[in-house]
């Protein structure tokens, strides 16, 4: 009865004893930052290398089994010899496996050569088959992740049961962390590292050993864009690009590639993006179908075969097949984005770099791998030196150590009497106590100490490389240009630099209306419609800021605007919102993604280039020149065109005008002086950069100021300015219109 009495008092005891109060932060940090950092550092997360844990295991496996020269095996022999190092689930295993074949197509340099059915990653629907069915062995470019590995050039580390050994990283020997595409979500924490033409890279690297100092620049016209297995055109933006080279985030454009068949009335697709598959194109294809908003479209079928990728569009007949794929690419995911998220482990830290940092994060990881794979050898051939200088003192008298092991009682003396008698130490004596008696001839020893030589050369080749930063540098280039003859391959996804790019514009759905446009000096932009300028037609800028334009237009008008960069800009005005005169209006700089200070100095309405029309340019340095609109005509329609006058000097005015009407524009300079001129007396000139004749003479420091057409309104007595001939001497202004003059330049 007590003993029942106490048991029930220590279970009240149990039950109602006060629970501690624990800080929210310190039981993260306690259980889940552990895990946190596991999923980051050891599952998700690639490192220096190029490599997930999953993928190291896997190869490395491989090439134990001697996978790197034999013949295939069963892949299902591989994922149970895996998981000695990787204990995750035979399922997950053959599944990492299965995307570094060459048959499943998601490498440009594939890592395992594989026969049977292992998928292709552009099908969500093409499994792959079981392991018992499938073959593997490690493709020949492994040889490139495994030199120097049984050389000491990276650490081992225990498995996870403390059984096996296994590398911590392979000593790559060319920065496959850019040239095998990697993804992967940790905990907070993603990474998406987008693939890198081979030979690309090989050039890069050895350009930074070169030159530490290189730029992002420079490193941009080795290492073009990145470059994938599938294909299809990159959408080049020269500012994008540069954002994910310099930091390692941003995102661009992947198109896919096609062709015509106009005897079948057909448009084969032939490449599709990388972060796309053929089933998502499929479905949503068959869903605009079904929805009637794609009517030029009468079939659609996968024609994938051995030859490779193929999804094929028959057409209705005069359907403009460039048009409808200009379509298709906004609504379908045959054009879709890759973001870029360059996060890797460093030193077990994520951080996440550059193209330029990556690459010489890389350099910093080789040269270590690369010393201690030389200090290897130097210990090897010093060690094997040492035991050929010892034999090298029995040649002098091989009698004499024959009768002292033959003359020598115990067996345990050998080695002591050896080190006597011939001046050698134990290892020494040990190596020549073990020669075969067979062996200890003249012409033997002769032959194995004739190596001498050529091992001290040997010796000193590779000391002279440790000492000397610069040799190693070189070896590590040597080593990548090699690389580079035997397994680089040209680029498969072609460049399309984004401005040359035509955009799709669905007219069917764009209300035309009549509009007025405004352009202000500082560069804002209003469309307003009449309806909104009933009653209110007063324009508000910003503080400082003036009207440079206004003039009549209709909502699907296309419209130029030439910058004081000496580049053009097309945009369409359904593109931009209506607004009201009282607002400031849109920032065209931000609207057109402008260059940094850029500002745009002239607008026109015009949808294409005619025949017999001119722009004509006036400049500071009193030069002017007329250049055809012809002059501007692409091939394809361009958002933006660069060089589109001179940049020798800084642009005043611009003007357009019909050969046929000429007209007349009044030139000031800042010493108050003015000429006004017929623009049929400047000469036409076919080249854009082309920077013309004088128009007006001006003395040293002096410049133009300001170029108007509609001068009569600014200026009262205009006679004594005409000139017939160029180039000629400005006539000073009167005093009235010099302080109009000075005026105007103030609202510049």
């Amino acid at each position: 009865m007590a003993r029942k009495k106490k048991q029930n008092d220590e279970v009240k005891q149990i039950v109602y004893a006060p629970v501690l109060p624990q800080l929210i932060t310190d039981t993260i940090e306690k259980n889940y930052m552990p895990y946190t950092m596991s999923v980051i550092v050891s599952r998700a997360i690639p490192e220096i290398d190029g490599f997930k844990p999953a993928h190291r295991k896997i190869l490395y496996t491989m090439y134990t089994m001697g996978l790197l020269k034999g013949a295939r095996t069963k892949s299902a022999n591989i994922v149970g010899a895996v998981m000695k190092l990787h204990p995750h689930g035979d399922q997950s295993i053959y599944e990492t496996m299965v995307r570094l074949t060459r048959g499943n197509e998601t490498l440009l340099h594939p890592f395992v050569d594989s026969k049977g059915s292992f998928g292709k990653q552009y099908s969500s629907d093409m499994k792959f088959a079981a392991p018992r069915y499938t073959e593997a062995k490690l493709d020949s470019f492994c040889a490139e992740l495994f030199e120097g590995i049984d050389k000491n050039a990276v650490d081992m580390v225990d498995n996870y049961d403390g059984t096996l050994k296994e590398p911590q990283l392979l000593p790559t020997t060319f920065p496959n962390i850019l040239v095998t595409p990697n993804s992967g979500i940790a905990v907070g924490m993603a990474s998406d590292i987008c693939s890198f033409n081979l030979a690309e890279i090989c050039d890069g690297t050895i350009a930074l050993l070169k030159k530490p100092n290189t730029t992002v620049e420079q490193i941009m016209d080795i290492i073009k864009a990145p470059d994938f297995p599938g294909g299809g055109q990159i959408l080049y933006d020269e500012e994008q690009m540069r954002q994910i080279y310099e930091t390692g985030d941003g995102s661009f454009k992947i198109r896919s590639r096609y062709s015509y068949d106009a005897s079948a009335n057909c448009i084969d697709i032939l490449q599709i993006p990388y972060s796309t598959t053929i089933e998502q194109i499929l479905n949503k294809i068959s869903a605009l179908v079904k929805e009637g908003k794609l009517k030029e479209v009468v079939d659609f079928r996968d024609e994938i075969d051995r030859d490779g990728f193929k999804l094929t569009l028959d057409l209705r007949k005069g359907t403009d097949p460039d048009k409808l794929m200009q379509k298709l690419f906004r609504i379908t995911p045959l054009e879709s984005s890759f973001k870029c998220n360059f996060n890797i482990i460093i030193d077990a830290e994520p951080r996440q770099l550059g193209v330029i940092e990556i690459l010489s994060e890389w350099i910093d990881f080789r040269k270590a791998c690369l010393t201690r794979e030389l200090k290897f050898d130097l210990g090897k051939k010093n060690d094997k030196l040492h035991l050929l200088l010892g034999l090298g003192k029995i040649l002098l008298d091989i009698d004499k150590a024959i009768r002292i092991i033959r003359k020598t009682e115990k067996e345990e003396d050998v080695i002591p009497n050896l080190c006597e008698g011939f001046s050698i130490d134990e290892i020494q004596a040990n190596y020549i106590a073990e020669i075969k008696l067979r062996n200890l001839n003249r012409e033997y020893i002769i032959n194995r100490i004739s190596e001498i030589e050529d091992l001290k050369a040997e010796i000193a080749e590779i000391e002279a490389i440790l000492k000397d930063e610069y040799k190693l540098k070189a070896l590590i280039a040597k080593q990548l240009t090699d690389i580079k003859k035997k397994y680089g391959q040209p680029r498969k996804s072609q460049i399309v630099h984004l401005d040359t790019v035509e955009e799709y514009v669905e007219e069917d759905t764009v209300e035309n209306y009549p509009c007025k446009i405004v352009l202000s000096r500082e560069g804002y932009f209003k469309k307003i419609t009449y309806k909104s300028l009933q009653g209110n037609d007063e324009q508000r800028f910003k503080e400082g800021d003036s009207l440079r334009q206004i003039f009549d237009a209709e909502n699907k008008d296309t419209v130029l605007f030439f910058t004081d960069k000496a580049q053009l800009y097309r945009a369409s005005l359904s593109d931009f919102e209506n607004t009201k005169a009282s607002v400031i209006g849109d920032f065209l700089p931000v609207e057109l993604k402008m260059d940094p200070g850029e500002k745009p100095i002239y607008m026109t309405v015009q949808s294409q280039f005619r025949e017999g029309y001119n722009y004509v340019f006036v400049f500071e340095n009193g030069k002017g020149v007329r250049v055809p609109e012809k002059a501007y005509e692409t091939s394809s329609v361009r958002r933006k065109l660069k060089g589109v006058f001179s940049a020798a000097s800084p642009i005043v005015a611009v003007f357009s005008e019909q050969e046929k009407n000429p007209f007349e524009i009044m030139l000031v300079s800042s010493e108050d002086r003015a000429i006004i001129i017929k623009t049929s007396l400047i000469p036409i000139k076919s080249t854009k950069s082309s920077i013309g004749v004088q128009l007006m003479t001006l003395k040293k420091n002096n410049k133009l100021t300001n170029a108007l057409a509609d001068f009569e309104s600014v200026y009262e007595n205009t006679k004594g300015y005409r000139k017939l001939k160029l180039p000629a001497t400005g006539v000073l202004l009167s005093e009235k219109d010099i302080s109009k003059q000075q005026m105007s330049i103030d609202d510049l």
